[in-house]
């Protein structure tokens, strides 16, 4: 079969992707073999490939693709997260562009263009992610919102509720003010700011004194409640009992005492808003103070903010400062750094909030998890380093605040029947709600338009948390048999970014419902940056077009880019030419494989004893890399496994076996050499397959014809068999040899055609077994063994060995002589001017140490070249 000169990976990428599609090969069910399992880190199902998906789906797809080359009954989910917020966000700028106000739509109008949106563009990532080569079971493919698993998310909440460990609470939030919801603490990115300590003076009611308090955020003076002081506080004796009077608004509050005041901070007075501050809202329930919430969900001010009422709060904070500076109430402002809370969706500064919200007790939750992670070690995580970070969260962890204000989720099956806090109960539907609702009331006359659900939707992670399970129904029906073949999972691939919104609480969710482990081992790949180490981003415009990228290189040439840039668990320095290495790296191979094919066979020649101790070699060197890459993947070190692979096929194999084995010119090969080439090459493809899927079945196919079964995605990763060392030890011996022959000839510029004379001393007894690849390789009339140096002929070492390559007829001796002649005239003449340099005292004394250090260095290499070029002229007559 005449393979093409090229090869274009955009026609056989599209070619073999249908033809796996169509053999159905991605496909698992469960059968009497062992299970290999990985489920996706659902993308967010707005979203597009970026270098972050390619790192991660490629590392999962050499995982996949080599556990089905293990004989393994391998499973990868693939599937999609609703993402409330980035989502919710989407759907209403877009109605926003066709003038559409989303609090004018009921819950099922605005969810109707939630899902129009979902449909249009929810399947891109996926769809992108073929085109990088994933062997996904796309018939698996799941959506977080899919009836089933919404389903499986309700069950679950009404489960904890039951068990006493969901609960409704009014507590101090995060609130995001762009996506109006709140978020749990994990969501929320502490980053230091730079901003201004506003020093304002409160007057005392009463009396013409005065306090001076420190804040950083002066718009919050209209929800301040009380000014508190450390009883400790000697400066402030004088103000316990009295009242301070609010500057602007002319509120009087009273002067409380509390240890909790930091003395040596700004003033020693705190002024207290409960609405607007943790712990100001703990000092306030303490002391039963009121508490004013001056903010807007959008955190503009409200009507407590009086004249600054809908205006921005940043926008205010300027505006006060002016308003207070004029009234000689802002006595001063420093500048200061403190942290900001930003929402990790939006980037919008958070701001504490009280709110009625649903919490998950995570305290007893978490004890399992830490005990499997961190004592038992059943599962294991890649790199070990993030065992630490593991740990902090786990046990610092709070309870989790669950609800979302948004409608794109899952709603929280709560249903009220009156006004109060506690009207309420908890169904997995309306139906089951109604009889709880009948029975907690004892009223019979209730029906279900009595009952009004909790608007509110679940926290996004509270379904993804389940997703292990909940792929396999193993929520909805805990004995069905894909849960009890596929689960637990085997390895999870995602970033450290989400080690606890996700690994950790997925963890937590296994043990509850499965009381088992959700995967074996967790490997956690580095972040993508560039090559300035900047983490890639869209403003930063330093993110490739992933794409572009596999348009351009192939697939096979982009995956092994990146693989070679990643190391596990350290950040992905990504530079654009390791892909056009990995492209170079799939043309090598196509072209050892064109030059093999066109070799014509003669079955009638015997084989040569060199090829056949090339073969042999080669085998050793295979089982050798196999060893190690089998290793490199048992700690998850892929870069480290493709590496062994890239030097095994491109030195070993191209470099030095096909020159072994490589008929003269114009000459055939003989059968049982071709034979044993073609099985090399085809173990080759099998362990390059998970890297480069695409170029090793195209030539797996063309070195002959394959039935469906006969593909190489289900064909066998080699057998390990027992490694000849002692045969490898003897190549790198005679690979140094042959080097040295190369070395002297392009010196002395002997032609290579030309065979010429060569003798050894065996000082290290070394064996004989590849004197005929060193003969072949150098092109040598043969070898000599002899006991003594031999005169006037060119020599090198290797080791304690002395070969010789008489000049005689080796070399044109007039031409040598010549151009020996005029590099050792120009050495000298070099030489007298680097010790004129030296001579000359003033530059000495001058002269930076290390410039007289390089010039001492430069006369002594000087003087060495010449007597070697001296010696070199003697021996030459």
């Amino acid at each position: 079969m005449q393979i093409p000169s090229k090869y274009d990976a955009n026609q056989v990428e599209s070619k073999w992707y249908d033809y796996w599609m169509k053999h159905n090969y991605f496909h698992s069910t469960p059968d009497e073999r062992e299970p290999y399992t990985i489920v996706i880190p659902p993308p967010n199902v707005t979203g597009v490939l970026h270098m972050g998906h390619m790192l991660n789906n490629t590392i999962q797809d050499v995982l996949i693709r080599r556990a089905r080359l293990l004989g393994k009954n391998a499973c990868w989910v693939p599937g999609t997260d609703h993402a409330s917020i980035a989502t919710e966000a989407k759907v209403v700028a877009k109605l926003k562009e066709q003038g559409i106000d989303k609090n004018d739509l009921s819950r099922d109008e605005f969810l109707k263009h939630a899902w129009d949106w979902t449909h249009e563009y929810g399947g891109v990532i996926l769809e992108q992610l073929k085109k990088l080569g994933c062997s996904c079971d796309w018939d698996r493919t799941k959506f977080t919102m899919d009836d089933d698993m919404s389903e499986a998310v309700i069950k679950v909440f009404v489960d904890l509720y039951e068990k006493g460990m969901i609960y409704r609470g009014y507590r101090m939030v995060n609130w995001d003010p762009e996506a109006k919801t709140t978020l749990s603490d994990e969501e929320v990115i502490h980053e230091e700011r730079q901003g201004n300590l506003y020093y304002l003076e409160y007057k005392i009611e009463g009396s013409s004194d005065t306090l001076t308090i420190a804040t950083t955020r002066p718009e919050t003076i209209f929800g301040d409640t009380a000014i508190c002081i450390n009883p400790e506080d000697e400066r402030f004796s004088h103000l316990r009992g009295k009242k301070a009077i609010v500057p602007i608004c002319n509120r009087v509050i009273p002067i409380i005492e509390d240890e909790y005041v930091d003395v040596e901070f700004g003033t020693g007075c705190l002024k207290v808003t409960p609405a607007h501050d943790e712990n100001d809202k703990n000092l306030g329930d303490k002391h039963k103070l009121e508490v004013i919430d001056i903010f807007n969900e959008d955190a503009s001010l409200n009507s407590f903010g009086m004249h600054y009422e809908g205006k921005d709060r940043f926008v205010v904070r300027k505006e006060i400062a002016k308003e207070l500076e004029d009234n000689g109430v802002l006595i001063k402002t420093e500048t200061h750094i403190n942290k900001v809370g930003t929402s990790e969706r939006t980037k919008a500064v958070i701001e504490p909030r009280l709110s009625d919200q649903w919490f998950l007790k995570m305290e007893e939750l978490v004890k399992p998890a830490i005990k499997s992670v961190l004592e038992d070690h059943d599962i294991k995580l890649f790199p070990k380093k993030f065992e630490n970070t593991y740990r902090h969260w786990m046990e610092n962890i709070r309870d989790w605040n669950i609800s979302r204000q948004l409608m794109w989720g899952q709603q929280i099956p709560a249903y009220f029947y009156g006004d109060g806090k506690e009207d309420f109960v908890v169904a997995e539907n309306i139906h089951i709600a109604l009889d709880l609702a009948r029975v907690k009331t004892k009223n019979l006359a209730l029906t279900e338009k009595d009952l009004r659900q909790d608007s509110d939707a679940l926290d996004t992670w509270f379904s993804s948390w389940l997703w292990p399970m909940s792929v396999f129904d193993g929520i909805r029906n805990p004995e069905n048999e894909e849960i009890k073949y596929y689960y637990p999972t085997n390895d999870l691939v995602t970033g450290p970014d989400i080690l606890f919104f996700w690994v950790a609480r997925m963890i937590i969710a296994g043990y509850e419902y499965k009381d088992e482990k959700p995967f074996q081992n967790v490997y956690l790949t580095g972040l993508v940056r560039d090559k300035q180490r900047r983490k890639m981003s869209k403003s930063l415009g330093n993110s490739p077009d992933a794409l572009k990228l596999i348009e351009e290189y192939g697939a096979d040439g982009v995956r092994v880019g990146l693989l070679l840039s990643s190391a596990a668990g350290n950040d992905l320095m990504f530079d654009e030419a390791l892909c056009q290495q990995g492209k170079g790296f799939g043309n090598k191979i196509w072209n050892a494989f064109r030059l093999i094919q066109g070799w014509e066979i003669d079955e009638a020649i015997q084989q040569p004893e060199t090829a056949k101790v090339g073969l042999e070699w080669y085998e050793a060197k295979f089982q050798k890399a196999l060893v190690d890459i089998e290793d490199h993947f048992s700690k998850y070190r892929l870069s480290d496994a493709l590496m062994s692979i890239y030097k095994l096929i491109m030195d070993d194999f191209s470099s030095w076996l096909l020159e072994i084995i490589k008929p003269a010119y114009q000459k055939p090969i003989d059968a049982k050499t071709y034979a044993s080439v073609i099985e090399a090459f085809e173990n080759n493809l099998k362990v390059l397959h998970p890297f480069m899927p695409f170029l090793s079945e195209e030539i797996w196919q063309y070195i002959s014809e394959r039935t469906p079964e006969e593909a190489l995605i289900v064909s066998r990763w080699p057998e390990a068999k027992p490694i000849n060392e002692a045969l490898i030890t003897e190549f790198e011996f005679a690979s140094e040899v042959i080097s040295g022959i190369r070395n002297i000839r392009k010196q002395k510029n002997i032609a290579f055609k030309d065979a010429i004379s060569f003798s050894v001393i065996n000082n290290e007894k070394s064996n004989t077994t590849f004197n005929g690849v060193i003969a072949k390789l150098g092109n040598l009339e043969g070898i000599e063994t002899v006991s003594e140096a031999i005169e006037g002929a060119l020599t090198f070492r290797v080791k304690s060995n002395e070969y010789f390559i008489p000049m005689v007829g080796a070399i044109d001796v007039e031409a040598e002589i010549k151009k020996l002649t005029e590099e050792l005239n120009y050495t000298e003449g070099f030489l007298k001017s680097v010790q004129k340099k030296l001579s000359n005292e003033r530059f000495v004394a001058g002269a930076p140490e290390q410039v007289v250090a390089s010039e001492k260095k430069k006369e002594a290499d000087a003087l060495a070249k010449i007597e070697t070029l001296k010696t070199s002229l003697a021996s030459l007559g």
